[in-house]
């Protein structure tokens, strides 16, 4: 599986981005496509997964309300809509990917075999 991230840029605190991660490869396979983002100094934080059938979402306690994650009807790519931005969303942002069926929604980075390169999004105050 081949992910390729876009979409990041520079927005004004609570202005809104969206994401784009263009999946290709043996995506039958695939269970789960996530969002990931790394700050400076920080580690690789999840933001929110979906899985790659059904579209069934999970989200991080600090996204929740203002991100949303879903796969663009009939294309093979996945979406992050981010609204109400604000400095602290200021991160590199990953997409993922696992074939790996798990109990719960994986949310540790470990848990994800395919990565894209990161897309930068910068929040200004």
């Amino acid at each position: 599986v081949q992910l390729q991230a876009s979409g990041g840029g520079l927005v004004q605190a609570g202005g809104s981005l969206r994401l784009s991660c263009a999946a290709s490869g043996r995506l039958f396979s695939t269970y789960y496509v996530a969002w990931f983002r790394q700050a400076p100094g920080k580690e690789r934080e999840f933001i929110a997964a979906s899985t790659w059938h059904s579209g069934i979402t999970y989200y991080a306690d600090s996204v929740k309300g203002r991100f949303t994650i879903s796969r663009d009807s009939g294309e093979d790519t996945v979406s992050l809509h981010m609204f109400a931005l604000n400095v602290e969303d200021t991160a590199v942002y990953f997409c993922a990917a696992s074939q790996i069926v798990r109990i719960e929604f994986p949310r540790s980075p470990q848990f994800y075999e395919y990565w894209g390169q990161g897309t930068q999004v910068t929040v200004s105050s």
